[in-house]
């Protein structure tokens, strides 16, 4: 069912890109806002685990300065059926952890300092088991064709602000296109916080897999979301869709659900256990 509300939301990024590109330049200036979108993201797609160490300041580790962890990430992914990730260490006092990297092959696993004070040895197995369902998922190729998409109606929807969109000759209407510009990246950016949210569901239930049992990450979840709230993270708002639970502020329900890269504690919870 997650893999059927992704491609519906995809679908509807397509639809939204497609739209923008009508109002504002017609084929040709979608092909090439697309591809400027596409290259820029192709780049970061290939750095990716790089920057994201640098934006998180985690550092590399070896088995003989983490073996417990690195035992523990090397006997889950081979439950997992993946190569060996890089492991990291990331030196916030926040409980969390993320994976990286572009493929199974050049993925990264990373945890918080804070992390490994806090939960038990069952609980961090679930956290890391979560990020392996990332990497075994290829959820960095999927954020990667959604940022591009959406990126793609940004610098369309900017074009239109700037260089104005079709005009009523060529059949379209100049408040029209103004409109578009404004509420189109809205729309991308509330599709492709949609998407982040069922891969973090589809993510618990691999890692619950993973694991061999779901309370272990169900346990860890509240012990992150309630220390998340209390524990502040100095990270970048581009990085912080991957980490576990959002490190930047407390998940509110209402309207501003929608803008919310994480689902909720209690409802990843409640499909855990449920």
């Amino acid at each position: 069912m997650n893999n059927v509300k992704v491609f519906v939301l995809m679908a509807g990024l397509t639809a939204v890109f497609i739209g923008v590109g009508q109002a504002v330049g017609g084929q040709s200036g979608a092909l090439l806002a697309l591809g400027l979108a596409a290259a820029m993201n192709i780049f970061m797609y290939w750095g990716s685990s790089t920057m994201v160490l640098k934006a998180y300041r985690a550092q590399v580790v070896t088995p003989q300065q983490a073996p417990e962890l690195y035992e523990m990430v090397d006997r889950l992914r081979q439950r997992a059926g993946l190569p060996m990730p890089t492991v990291a260490v990331a030196p916030h006092e926040q409980p969390n952890a993320f994976a990286t990297g572009r493929n199974p092959e050049n993925s990264v696993v990373c945890v918080t300092e804070g992390l490994m004070r806090l939960v038990n040895r069952e609980e961090l197995e679930g956290v890391i088991a979560h990020e392996l369902a990332h990497i075994k998922n290829r959820d960095m190729l999927l954020q990667t064709m959604t940022a591009t998409m959406a990126g793609a109606i940004s610098n369309l929807a900017n074009f239109a602000m700037f260089f104005g969109g079709r005009s009523d000759e060529d059949g379209g209407s100049p408040l029209g296109g103004i409109a578009m510009a404004l509420l189109a990246p809205i729309a991308a950016m509330l599709i492709q916080f949609a998407i982040s949210r069922q891969r973090e569901f589809k993510a618990d239930a691999v890692g619950a897999e993973i694991a061999g049992r779901a309370d272990g990450l169900a346990n860890a979840l509240r012990k992150l979301d309630a220390y998340s709230k209390r524990i502040p993270m100095q990270v970048s708002p581009a990085v912080a869709p991957l980490a576990q639970v959002n490190p930047l502020a407390a998940y509110r329900g209402g309207v501003a659900s929608l803008f919310s890269t994480h689902p909720s504690t209690d409802d990843r919870v409640r499909r855990l256990l449920g």
